[in-house]
């Protein structure tokens, strides 16, 4: 078990993580979002012991994790951290950068467990290419091999798929963390993709100015956001009234947060809309209209024209 406990901490005098307390159990996948700059990369750093922390303790198991004023070494030795930079070796093959902290004792087992790695995040046929040669999305598929060589009982990545392209990004998501939840590994991903909360974290913690926003399970968070801030993380969100979209008693109205999907067009719908825009999304078209000078988004199955008036209900 993970336990942070009243944690904080600042860069000189900017504090940039604000008495944050949570409790992570093993093998949990748990995802960390937030706006750019809300604190989810240090706080990643502040587990793995990158930093002493200002106040507060950071425990796996029985051991607490201390930072560069206790070892040499930052870093614990039970965890692995996947920054943004790779940090791969540039004139060394794929294989070597994967094997770099494996043993050379037994060499045929170091090459079965190297080409395991390689086949997991699809990399099998750039074995023997220098990492230089690589692009940055398959740098960052052997930076994940990498991290996985010797199976740390908490895996740390911040936008582990950041560079990758959509083609091999999804396949690679879902046998990354099939293999991660087989071998009981506790995993945190600082993310801006809400695909790896909502398909993958089994919890998901959101983060505000370097504050604990909300933390639940991630169906519960997008289907039940306790504010517009979290909505958002999600896709398009519209605060509106209740009474916009049906009617209500008096003295019974409230505010509402509904995305796009929770939005149709009728025919005698309460909420009279000017439609200003329309995107191609594939299955569907997101709409962009104008109500009361704010401006609307809602899913529908065709184009609208500019300036066409629809009404919506919920729905």
């Amino acid at each position: 078990m993970l336990q942070v406990q009243n944690i904080s901490f600042g860069y000189a005098e900017r504090r940039v993580i604000h008495n944050i307390n949570f409790t992570i159990e093993k093998a949990q996948n748990i995802a960390v979002i937030g706006e750019s700059g809300c604190g989810k990369s240090t706080l990643l750093k502040l587990i793995y012991g990158l930093y002493d922390l200002d106040e507060g303790n950071i425990f796996w198991n029985e051991t607490e994790v201390l930072g560069p004023k206790y070892n040499l070494v930052p870093g614990m030795s039970f965890a692995k951290y996947l920054s943004q930079d790779f940090d791969l070796m540039p004139y060394t093959t794929v294989a070597e950068n994967v094997g770099k902290f494996l043993s050379n004792v037994f060499p045929e087992k170091k090459k079965e467990r190297v080409q395991e790695l390689l086949e997991i995040v699809e990399m099998t046929e750039y074995a023997d290419v220098k990492t230089k040669y690589l692009s940055g999305g398959q740098q960052q598929r052997v930076a994940l091999a990498r991290v996985l060589a010797l199976e740390p009982e908490i895996l740390l990545l911040d936008e582990p798929f950041s560079h990758i392209d959509n083609f091999r990004k999804n396949a690679l998501r879902r046998n990354l963390f099939a293999y991660l939840k087989s071998k009981g590994v506790t995993v945190i991903v600082a993310t801006h993709d809400s695909t790896d909360a909502l398909s993958f974290a089994d919890e998901t913690i959101v983060l505000q100015d370097g504050k604990i926003v909300d933390k639940a399970g991630s169906q519960s968070l997008y289907s039940n956001p306790i504010n517009k801030y979290v909505a958002s993380l999600f896709g398009e969100v519209n605060e509106l009234k209740l009474s916009h979209l049906v009617a209500v008693e008096e003295g019974e109205d409230e505010i509402i947060l509904l995305y796009p999907h929770q939005l149709k067009v009728v025919d005698n719908g309460l909420m009279e809309v000017i439609v200003k825009q329309s995107y191609f999304k594939g299955s569907h078209y997101l709409i962009k209209a104008v109500f009361d000078r704010k401006a609307i988004f809602f899913e529908n199955d065709t184009e609208l024209e500019v300036n066409q008036m629809v009404t919506l209900m919920i729905a």
